[in-house]
């Protein structure tokens, strides 16, 4: 680079002419040297036309030339890739007030690319009155820039995990759980991100006909900007993924161990497959990828794929620790939802398996009954109904529901049923049944608590005897009413605490008329009164002609659709029979 002088007509007009042209008279050389030499801070004589007069040891060091190349040239022409200076200078003779000033950018003496930072502080040197120039010492803060830079990329590193603990696995869905974390990474850590998992049905890699393949799940995929509909040729969620041995997605799962994939070099020693990807991928402008296992208590559950593109910095080794930790962290949300699925189905079939729908009681009584499960995010409950024949045409309605969810409630709610359909034998009224149901409970050791509704229904003295253990009260819809009647029932403790104490309610309940039965479920909604919840049961009607099962679908499209429970409903009456027709002379 050629370092020349500047010409007069580039001299500064605030030079005094009492200073004379270089050092000020007052500031002999020797002196200077004396008092400046020695100092560890870069230090720089100016004068009133911005060259240098003086430079000491310290500064020829920090800017990599000798004070001979310094002296009778200006900041721009001994250091061309420094910038902003000139303004301060001026400003500092203009009006004589000192100037902190940060510097950035490279001198003759860097040994690599990485920019440094120095800390100017510039001084007016005046004599006799008279300005004759500047004194500017400088001081290299590179490392303390550096680790401010470190310490705001640690502090954004903390708090990315701090939120992604708030933002992920809100749910117990597996892929919901997925497609939180690929969209909390994408723009914020990465430009593309994927996550691949095993197969949930078999929980361990599936592999082709080659074994040297590996078959992922593709669980969700995102993309920045238009980045996001360009990758989905790469394999859309919900699809299979192939991946080759030398991929960094294989090669991580083996190892157990974060693999950074740089494309630049791809085509030396990797086989077609994975080439012709990575090509596919660095013509849409994406340049290295960052593949992190996915793995909770020791299991592999998939793997993490975070892409930058082309004017993204590369993943650092700070990078790489905070994609793991973040990896682990979505790994253990993604383990639970895993369980959670594998025990949600073992308690929905077992429910279902015991939840069979009643056989008819006698052919004079119509029954119909409903269950609806709540949404995935729900773990199942023990909601359960049944209907058992008593003698004289009576028969025993149930609606109960367990305490607690999962495979426990469900077990819990077959040893209820159980019990209740021994002792429906003995023709006890409801009371008595909850009253010797309550204490079987108690003495069997069964820790989960139920509440329940019995009615038994005498269709031939139109009469229906009801008790409750801590359930909610029956609805009855007689023929051709505009609304329905909820029965205020006298209510005791929930089975299963001991403390007995219920009650039979009789109510009229001639043919035609309806018994509506439910769980908590159809109407407990979070904010609301159970009571204000209830009392729209009473809109209930059947018109003529209209059936149970009918009746059944109205009720649960107009109050099941935003359950947050499982709903169990039940739904019965006695048949108007048809007049006997009898012969002349008495006989039928």
């Amino acid at each position: 680079m050629e370092i020349r002088r500047p010409s007069t007509a580039e001299e500064n007009p605030l030079q005094a002419e009492a200073c004379g042209d270089g050092m000020p008279s007052s500031f002999d050389p020797p002196t200077v040297a004396a008092l400046l030499d020695g100092n560890p801070a870069g230090v720089a004589v100016l004068d009133a036309n911005l060259r240098y007069t003086y430079v000491n040891p310290a500064l020829e060091r920090l800017n990599g030339l000798p004070a001979g190349s310094h002296i009778g040239r200006t900041f721009s022409e001994v250091l061309p890739e420094l910038r902003g200076q000139a303004a301060v200078l001026r400003g500092v003779l203009r009006d004589g007030e000192p100037r902190e000033q940060t510097i950035s950018g490279r001198t003759w003496a860097a040994a690599s690319d990485d920019p440094r930072f120095w800390r100017a502080t510039y001084h007016r040197l005046e004599t006799g009155g008279d300005v004759c120039g500047l004194m500017v010492i400088v001081v290299e803060i590179s490392d303390v820039a550096r680790q401010r830079a470190e310490l705001e990329e640690a502090r954004g590193h903390v708090t990315l995990l701090s939120t992604a603990a708030v933002r992920i696995g809100t749910t117990l869905d597996m892929d919901t759980t997925c497609r939180e974390l690929a969209e909390f990474v994408v723009p914020s850590f990465a430009d593309v991100a994927a996550v691949d998992v095993f197969p949930p049905e078999v929980g361990h890699p599936v592999r082709r006909a080659d074994p040297g393949v590996l078959r992922l799940r593709r669980a969700a995929l995102r993309g920045r900007g238009p980045l996001d509909e360009q990758v989905q040729r790469f394999g859309h969620p919900g699809e299979y993924v192939d991946f080759a041995a030398d991929s960094a997605v294989t090669r991580c799962l083996a190892e157990n161990e974060p693999v950074l994939d740089d494309w630049e070099d791809h085509r030396r020693g990797r086989s077609a497959f994975t080439s012709e990807r990575i090509t596919a991928s660095q013509a849409l402008g994406l340049r290295e990828a960052l593949a992190v296992p996915l793995t909770a208590r020791g299991r592999p559950l998939g793997a993490l794929t975070l892409v930058r593109a082309e004017g993204s910095s590369a993943f650092s080794d700070q990078d790489v620790v905070v994609a793991r930790e973040l990896a682990g962290r979505a790994a253990v949300d993604l383990d639970h939802a895993r369980r959670y699925d594998h025990e949600h189905s073992i308690a929905r079939e077992l429910q279902g398996s015991l939840l069979s729908e009643p056989r008819g009681p006698h052919p004079h009584v119509e029954i119909a009954t409903r269950y609806l499960p709540a949404d995935r995010g729900v773990l199942v409950g023990g909601d359960w109904f049944d209907v058992v024949p008593l003698q004289d045409g009576r028969h025993l309605k149930a609606m109960g529901d367990v305490m607690g969810h999962g495979v426990e409630a469900a077990v819990a709610m077959s040893h209820y049923r159980s019990l209740l359909r021994l002792l429906a034998g003995d023709d006890l009224p409801p009371h008595q049944i909850l009253e010797q149901l309550d204490a079987m409970v108690e003495r069997s050791g069964l820790d989960r608590a139920a509440t329940c509704l019995l009615a038994v229904v005498d269709r031939f003295g139109g009469v229906c005897e009801v008790a409750s253990a801590g359930h909610l009260p029956p609805v009855f819809i007689d023929p051709g009413a505009s609304r329905a009647h909820i029965v205020p029932v006298e209510s005791g403790p929930p089975l299963g605490t001991g403390f007995g104490g219920y009650r039979t309610t009789s109510v009229p309940c001639g043919p035609g008329t309806v018994l509506f039965m439910y769980t908590d479920g159809l109407v407990e909604r979070r904010g609301e009164d159970i009571d204000v919840s209830v009392a729209r049961l009473a809109s209930l009607t059947l018109p003529p002609g209209g059936t149970l099962e009918e009746l059944l679908d109205r009720v649960l499209d107009r109050f099941g659709g935003d359950a947050e429970d499982d709903i169990a409903v039940l739904a019965s009456r006695i048949r108007e029979e048809p007049p006997v027709l009898r012969r002349p002379g008495g006989s039928a």
